[in-house]
């Protein structure tokens, strides 16, 4: 029987298979092969031993947070407590770049700005929306709630940001637990125990754990440099141009001009 890996609790995977949920182990062969079962993936099962026989191919697979087969990235960002990082934000933007899935930024605790801060922000979704990718603030829940429709989205970002929070405003029967940012140490408590693909709106959304940090494990410098969309606008006379000390760039031109936002070529050199 097929289904769906849809939670995983210690060793025990939950399958839907067209509504019905087994709680399978997996067999020891997958550890042979150098297969981790994870959610999202779609399985072949023995329902009646309750066995996770074979892992189908994947579309893709990320592996902060572990999950498969994702349509799109919902990637919640806090402007404040803890602060906006562009860092952060590239860096969530180009790992679902490279692993083929639509990044989608929501910005949330825009209520906390002043009135500069406020229009600092503006100019970076004005910005993020002028070079292709869709934007929301948090409060436009009805906007946001359209996204998910026939599509699997993973909602991550930093810590404290408030992804749980998001999706208990989108469904409060979710009841999710959400935490108090830590002032000590400018992030929130992981409250989000355990990676989880629920059903909403038309489509289904995992709910994942947050994190402070991402690593850069197997992805190579022209995997960068291809994930920054802007630049297919700007191309430069040499096509293995990386950007950076080439005499004659388009790229760097149009940082220079103000056409590509400069805190998103710094961080494509950081991230290089």
């Amino acid at each position: 029987m097929k289904g769906q890996i849809v939670k995983i609790v210690s060793n025990l995977y939950t399958v839907n298979c067209n509504g019905t949920f087994y709680d399978c182990h997996s067999r020891g062969k997958f550890r042979n092969d150098n297969i981790t079962p994870v959610v999202g993936d779609y399985v072949v099962i023995d329902e009646k031993n309750n066995y996770i026989l074979e892992v189908e191919e994947r579309r893709n697979r990320l592996i902060r947070p572990m999950v498969s087969n994702i349509d799109q990235g919902l990637i919640i960002t806090s402007v404040k407590i803890p602060d906006f990082s562009t860092s952060l934000l590239d860096k969530l933007i180009t790992l679902m770049e490279i692993n083929d899935v639509e990044p989608i930024i929501c910005f949330t605790k825009m209520d906390l700005l002043d009135k500069d801060e406020e229009l600092e922000i503006f100019n970076y979704i004005h910005y993020y929306q002028k070079i292709g990718y869709k934007v929301f603030i948090n409060t436009e829940v009805d906007k946001i709630k359209r996204i998910f429709k026939d599509k699997t989205t993973v909602f991550t970002g930093q810590t404290g940001a408030g992804k749980s929070s998001l999706l208990n405003k989108l469904n409060p029967h979710l009841e999710l637990q959400t935490g108090e940012v830590s002032k000590a140490l400018g992030r929130g408590k992981h409250t989000t125990r355990h990676v989880e693909l629920v059903e909403l709106f038309g489509g289904k959304v995992l709910d994942t754990p947050g994190f402070s940090s991402l690593e850069f494990n197997n992805i190579s410098k022209y995997d960068i440099r291809d994930s920054f969309i802007e630049f297919e606008k700007y191309p430069c006379k040499f096509k293995d141009c990386m950007h950076l000390n080439e005499k004659v760039c388009s790229v760097k031109d149009a940082v220079e001009s103000g056409e590509i936002m400069e805190s998103r070529y710094n961080n494509y050199k950081k991230m290089l």
